[in-house]
């Protein structure tokens, strides 16, 4: 998906210039200017933070033109929106509710990849379950590496990060609520 035509269609569509944008979300000018023209491709924690200036969660970031769909009980791997990155797939169950309690996730992580050197926080609790390859996760100044079959589970406004620490992939289910994805 392309990120930069999709933050500016966003954007425009709420009536917001580049300036006002970037002083709502507390970024610089060129940083919106940047992202909007692929010129840098924000980490999961850069996005969230200038999607706080519309505000905007990512899930309603990545199916905002979406059209409206009858709610419906099983999707298709296929079907679901990636709403990370190319290093990070962060895959979104359930969009066609309109009101979700919980988000659902497969997490899936490259070789290496992290959620961004700025750590993350959000109202709500989050946990999971990873499935396959290994996972540093920092939580405060606390960090863990787990494996398959390991938990994690903490209240979301702790800030964390997530970092796959090997040079295979890791795979993770995880829920957070409420929805901040």
């Amino acid at each position: 998906m392309d990120v930069g035509a999709r933050l500016r269609m966003v954007r425009e569509r709420m009536g917001l210039s580049q300036r006002e944008l970037a002083k709502r979300a507390g970024v610089t000018n060129g940083t919106i200017s940047l992202i909007e023209q692929n010129r840098v491709s924000p980490s999961i924690s850069s996005l969230r933070k200038v999607l706080e200036g519309l505000p905007m969660t990512l899930s309603d970031f990545f199916t905002f033109d979406a059209d409206p769909q009858a709610p419906r009980v099983f999707y298709n791997k296929d079907e679901l929106p990636n709403l990370g990155n190319d290093q990070i797939q962060l895959l979104l169950v359930g969009t066609s509710h309109e009101r979700r309690d919980i988000a659902i996730l497969r997490e899936v992580y490259e070789p290496f990849a992290d959620t961004g050197p700025d750590m993350l926080t959000h109202d709500g609790q989050e946990g999971g379950v990873i499935i396959r390859g290994q996972i540093e996760i920092t939580v405060n100044n606390e960090a863990r590496i787990l494996g398959p079959g390991d938990a994690y589970y903490f209240d979301s406004r702790q800030p964390h990060r997530f970092r796959n620490v090997s040079d295979e992939c890791c795979e993770i289910v995880s829920a957070s609520s409420p929805p901040t994805f």
